[in-house]
């Protein structure tokens, strides 16, 4: 893959670098050196890139494990946000906000891995895809999902 069609999947792709980012840090200058490394790392790695799985699934691979590494060489210079990736701008009511903002206060306290996954999954990612973007079973993503929303339950409804 060449330089051009290199950066035009970069464009291409990039609201979902975005959303690894803001999902990783609080600042806007965090988010925009973070997405600088990820672009970088995808760079560098384009080769190991062979076309057996989607190419997002690729970046999504790429990007949460540097967003991960990032966060964990800088901490605290990078934090997690409040924000959700991608969700609409406008609540439709007071109450519908209430409970955006529980459950997004909830993702904050998960763990790296947990995080990683339910982001695929509100990507709409599908098991498979999931579980090669993190390099673990199929298998074990499903049920690692399962609890991962057993668990944004519980913490949500107390």
């Amino acid at each position: 893959m060449d330089e051009i069609q290199f950066s035009a999947l970069i464009d291409q792709h990039q609201a979902m670098i975005w959303r690894v980012c803001r999902l990783y840090c609080n600042h806007a200058e965090d988010r925009e050196d973070l997405f600088q490394e990820i672009a970088i790392k995808l760079w560098q790695s384009r080769a190991s890139f062979r076309g057996d799985a989607k190419f997002t699934t690729w970046m999504y691979r790429i990007a949460l494990n540097t967003a991960i590494t990032s966060l964990r060489r800088r901490h605290p210079a990078i934090s997690y946000t409040g924000e959700m990736p991608d969700v609409a701008a406008e609540q439709p009511d007071e109450e519908a906000a209430g409970r955006y903002e529980k459950l997004s206060s909830a993702i904050r306290l998960l763990d790296d891995t947990e995080k990683a996954l339910i982001t695929l999954y509100l990507e709409g990612l599908s098991y498979a895809e999931m579980a090669e973007a993190l390099g673990i079973t199929e298998n074990y993503t499903g049920v690692k999902l399962s609890r991962i929303k057993d668990k944004l339950k519980t913490m949500v409804n107390c």
